[in-house]
């Protein structure tokens, strides 16, 4: 792979060099070769065969000549003769099957009509380019970024088979656009944050401290993207309910540990709050554009709810698949997702965290060790931007007395009237032990005076000694019987028998 693509970059180097007279494309016939290599590497594939994504499908390169006049097997069009190349069509033809994308919506999405370009509030040189529909993400990525996300692919395919809900980016498709000596590397990914929606603020958060303010020139802008100490003075947390909340972090926290296996720092979480208090949804011209196509587990609240079987979206029509959050008094819908994944610890990257390091606290900067870079964006991400909403304590702990205090009373004035009525049982039960039963006039003969005479004249002396202990135990029993008391025939009657 690495050889076709320095053989691409060489000859764009070259071309460059024997043709400085030529006039480079402009940004409108870049953005035009963007979208005819992508319709036609599309439309090529369709001619395939569909079967299992194999091992070597993801190190595949095609390579393709589009002349301005036209050829046998490509089209004619008005823009400068220009090389495409694509990388792992089939295996990002999996990818897009797999979140629900037909090739026709995929075709009309980006071809059909101009793609509109977007500021890049970053350091990276990056352009940025967006559907009409609102649907895809059209991002610039250096050669070393194109590269590194082709080796990650099957892993990234492993990680989608096994859980297709995840607010890593989505990628769709990867292509490489030689024209007129220029060499442009694209990546067709998932958009985050719809244009149908005003964002009222924007935030790229890392969980570092160093230099993480927003610059004077992007906070002069009409939408500026702020940063981690930006929120931190802006926001004190975006509360949300405990199911939300959980279901929330747990996706963040298999996705940190799914990029920390990769070797993977420096990513961003790009977040995105709709304030719903201040006027109603304000959609954008394109908003019906994108009701015709649902991506699935495209939105953030797709991304961490629901099961992973479950095939319908869960988006809302009014929402866009926003997740509802309060801050303070107002009502909120939040949209997020990892941004920025292309960026592993190589060298240049241990150099620049040692450089930054002997300048500054190494612990604050952005730039870490990718396990060291997980726990310290969960740990920010999980105390200091989204927090969980908790009832009222001082309500509850207030009922929670007054419960009790009932209860306590309630049980005092059951138990009254049946420690009286026990009480009263043991009395009467003493007094029959201590009287006359067999002279009593009301007790019945239940056993024959004959046998109750023969039993009598064996009776020996230690049944005698024994006979206060039975009394005992037959007050015991009287005492702990919950049973309604019996009338004084029966319960003589019954001693009569035990005795």
């Amino acid at each position: 792979m690495s050889t076709n693509t320095a053989d691409g970059v060489g000859r764009g180097t070259k071309a460059s060099r024997a043709s400085k007279d030529h006039k480079k494309p402009t940004a409108a016939a870049l953005k035009g070769a963007i979208q005819l290599g992508i319709g036609y590497a599309v439309g090529n594939l369709s001619s395939k065969p569909d079967r299992d994504v194999l091992m070597q499908d993801f190190s595949v390169v095609e390579s393709v000549f589009l002349p301005s006049e036209g050829s046998n097997l490509t089209p004619a069009h008005h823009f400068p003769d220009f090389r495409l190349k694509t990388y792992a069509p089939l295996a990002f033809r999996y990818f897009r099957e797999l979140f629900g994308i037909k090739p026709d919506d995929y075709l009309y999405s980006m071809c059909n009509e101009p793609l509109i370009e977007l500021s890049n509030p970053g350091a990276s040189s990056s352009w940025f380019y967006l559907t009409s529909d609102d649907e895809f993400i059209i991002k610039t990525v250096q050669h070393k970024e194109a590269e590194f996300l082709q080796k990650l692919l099957p892993g990234y395919y492993m990680n989608l088979n096994q859980n297709p809900r995840t607010l890593l980016p989505k990628f769709y498709g990867l292509y490489c656009i030689n024209c007129g000596g220029v060499t442009v590397r694209v990546v067709v990914m998932n958009n985050v944050l719809p244009r149908a929606i005003k964002m009222h603020y924007k935030y790229d958060l890392k969980g570092s401290s160093y230099k993480r303010r927003a610059s004077r020139k992007e906070r002069a802008k009409s939408s500026p993207t702020f940063k981690d100490l930006d929120f931190q003075e802006m926001h004190e947390g975006l509360h949300f309910d405990p199911d939300t909340y959980n279901a929330l972090m747990k996706t963040l926290q298999r996705d940190c540990r799914v990029l920390e296996s990769f070797k993977i720092m420096d990513y961003s979480l790009l977040l995105g709050i709709h304030v719903l208090n201040r006027k109603p949804l304000s959609r954008g011209s394109r908003c019906d554009s994108r009701k015709g196509q649902k991506v699935l587990y495209s939105t953030a609240l797709e991304s961490i709810q629901g099961t992973v079987k479950d095939p319908e979206p869960v988006a809302d029509d009014d929402t866009l698949g926003g997740i509802p959050a309060r801050h303070k008094d107002e009502s909120l819908l939040i949209f997020l997702g990892i941004i920025d994944i292309l960026q592993s610890y190589r060298f240049i990257k241990k150099v620049e965290h040692s450089w930054k390091a002997l300048v500054h606290d190494g612990d604050t900067v952005s730039v870490h060790r990718p396990s060291f870079y997980a726990d310290r964006f969960l740990k920010f991400m999980g105390s200091t931007v989204f927090k969980k909403l908790h009832p009222l304590r001082g309500a509850s702990s207030k009922r929670k007395r007054n419960s009790l205090h009932a209860m306590k009373s309630a049980s005092q004035e059951f138990l009254s009237p049946q420690k009286e009525k026990k009480e009263e049982k043991k009395a009467q039960s003493m007094d029959n032990l201590d009287g006359n039963f067999y002279g009593s006039s009301e007790q019945p003969d239940l056993l024959p005076r004959t046998a109750l005479s023969f039993e009598s004249t064996h009776v020996d002396e230690d049944d005698l000694d024994n006979s206060e202990d039975r009394r005992d135990s037959s007050s015991t029993l009287a005492l702990d019987d919950p049973l309604p008391s019996l009338s004084r025939s029966q319960s003589d009657s019954e001693l009569d028998v035990y005795l």
